[in-house]
């Protein structure tokens, strides 16, 4: 059985990534990227379905025990984790080297600390999402098992052996041992990868995130938080293009046992800009540069038609299907993979991406010109398309509205590129897009905003609240002192709130589908939670700002990782995990309180 999502640790090689339980077992890994097929699936199964427990032995029925501590190995990825047990201590370490020239690995290195202890790696590989068995032989004194196009080659320092479709290696450690069993991945009709090297693999890791660290710029009284997002957003970085995944994972629930289970594996525009904001604002220019570059080559010659999510590599044929052979984690199903979401219509992408472009500008990233060109294409499709009623940035599945942060941050697009026109950089009808801007802001305020509440509503003629509304003062729709926007704010505190003060997106109806189309509920949203703690300092409620975000950082597991959102019935974090949207406002947030002054300690 999987564990709670908090139980999960990162690990991963800029390509795709792993989760360690904290039993030691890897339920998690795609290969040979962040959306390929799982050959560990066990998350959204069974044990049957494709795992990787690494730990000390334990009595057969007995459940397995979790590991006593646990952390990373300073400012890096690499997972030590370890168990005091009767006859003694062990530690785990687990990492993926970044991936250069060499096959895609994860390498597991068992180090005695104290005592003897009996240890046990249960290795079992399923192909295709849990559902094929491959085929385990012997090659050379290696392990390897084949299924169609794939296989998987384990190196082990000690002997394994085959027993019920599973690969057993069973051996005791004392103080000083070190044993490694590595597995890496290779196209089935390729040769063998290069056995593993783990130790040399281990000091190549670790000097890789030493060095990435080093370039941060940010040395306030939140640095361990931020320092943690920053290295989770590299993580979700697809290294060969500069795409970012919104998460390494599919069809983690938003409602324990619901509905809402989606696949996370792509790039997002509005993730992906959001991401390059806060690395820009860190120090990680090249990361910047990457995405833009990728931004150019998906978008190609065809802004018209630009999509809100694209896969790594800018595939733009994202189909959504169903694994009916999962049964989903804690029993939520469908399990779904591809996202049908990717041919909706979201006006806020434009601006999302706009705003990143025009950040890149403004930092001094080498100048592109058809970056500038794309913007001006894009703002050209904005002025005969912004008016549209469009699905919004939650990608609700029910009918089009006029969604109010989808005009804003359409106002956001046009705002930045009459910028970009006004630096001299690029040429525009300047005075019809000043007229542009100014259309969007009145219709905004006229048919966007409840006079009688004094709040904006979700959408135009909607009685119903929505958390995006608190970046109107974030991007300077309105300055903060507006009493529109300080009415918003309270509105969202008053109607959006949970018990425990977090924040949800949007009314859910909980027993029929509601604006989203959607049966059931979800847990607070906690990028929405970051945002109102932005708000707060920014409407000079610093102190209540503080408390907020630091009650946030609170609900981080014990690595520092966030999923998308929190049960606050449950008290335990649902949705995809670690999630980006929830680490890069977190980021933000702790870069305005740190200028605000308003930390404690």
């Amino acid at each position: 059985m999987a564990g709670r999502i908090e139980d999960y640790a990162l690990i991963g090689d800029m390509q795709t990534a792993a989760l360690v339980c904290r039993d030691g077992s890897v339920d998690w890994l795609c290969l040979p990227r962040f959306d390929s097929h799982a050959v560990f699936a066990g998350l959204l199964g069974t044990e049957d379905h494709g795992f990787w427990r690494l730990g000390p032995a334990h009595p057969a029925g007995q459940e397995p025990p979790a590991s006593t501590r646990r952390r990373y190995r300073g400012d890096s990825l690499i997972l030590e984790s370890e168990w005091d047990t009767p006859r003694g201590t062990v530690r785990v370490i687990d990492f993926m080297p970044p991936r250069e020239h060499h096959a895609p690995q994860l390498v597991r290195i068992v180090e005695g600390v104290s005592g003897r202890v009996p240890m046990r790696s249960a290795l079992r590989m399923r192909f295709s999402y849990g559902q094929i068995v491959p085929w385990v032989h012997k090659v050379d004194g290696r392990t390897v098992a084949v299924a169609g196009p794939d296989s998987v080659w384990v190196d082990s320092d000690v002997d394994t052996y085959g027993e019920n479709l599973t690969t057993y290696a069973d051996f005791t450690v004392a103080p000083g041992d070190r044993i490694a069993i590595t597995i890496s991945w290779q196209p089935s009709h390729q040769n063998p990868p290069p056995p593993a090297e783990p130790e040399a693999a281990l000091a190549t890791t670790e000097e890789f995130w030493r060095d990435w660290v080093s370039h941060c710029t940010y040395h306030g009284p939140y640095r361990e938080a931020v320092v943690r997002s920053l290295i989770t957003l590299k993580a979700l970085t697809y290294a060969p293009t500069g795409g970012i995944v919104a998460a390494p994972t599919t069809s983690l629930p938003e409602e324990i046992g619901g509905v809402r289970n989606w696949d996370y594996r792509f790039t997002w525009l509005r993730d992906a800009a959001i991401t390059l904001s806060s690395l820009l604002r860190t120090g990680y220019r090249e990361e910047a540069q990457a995405w833009r570059e990728w931004l150019l080559r998906a978008v190609a010659g065809d802004p018209e038609n630009l999509q809100i999510m694209y896969g790594i590599a800018g595939e733009r044929e994202l189909g959504e299907t169903e694994l009916p052979w999962l049964p989903g984690y804690e029993g939520s199903v469908p399990v779904r993979v591809g996202n049908g979401a990717a041919g909706q219509l979201q006006l806020d992408v434009y601006g999302e991406t706009i705003e990143a472009l025009h950040l890149a500008h403004m930092t001094g990233l080498a100048r592109n010109d058809y970056a500038s060109l794309l913007q001006i294409k894009l703002i050209g499709y904005l002025e005969d398309h912004w008016m549209e009623p469009d699905e919004g940035i939650w990608e609700v599945r029910g009918p089009r509205r006029h969604f109010v942060h989808s005009k804003v941050m359409a106002w956001v697009a046009v705002d930045r590129t009459i910028r970009l026109i006004e630096s001299g950089d690029v040429d525009g009808p300047l005075e019809r897009w000043r007229e542009l801007r100014d259309a969007i802001h009145r219709d905004v305020c006229e048919k966007g905003y409840d006079p009688e509440r004094n709040t904006f509503t979700q959408s135009y003629g909607s009685k119903e609240l929505d958390a995006s509304l608190l970046i109107i003062p974030q991007v300077g729709f309105l300055p903060p002192d507006d009493k529109r926007v300080i009415g918003t704010i309270e509105a969202i505190q008053r109607e959006l709130s949970t018990p425990d003060g977090f924040v949800l997106r949007y009314p859910t109806s909980g027993e029929e589908t509601g604006v989203d189309g959607l049966a059931g509920d979800e847990g607070a949203f906690l990028a929405c939670s970051f945002w109102l703690a932005d708000d707060l300092a920014m409407i000079g409620r610093v102190e209540e700002a503080r408390q907020l975000f630091e009650k946030l950082l609170s609900l981080r597991n014990d690595l520092g990782l966030l999923a998308e959102e929190w049960d606050s019935r449950l008290q335990r974090q649902v949705g995809n995990f670690p999630q980006a949207f929830s680490h890069v406002p977190l980021i933000d947030t702790a870069l305005r309180l740190t200028a605000s002054g308003a930390y404690g300690g």
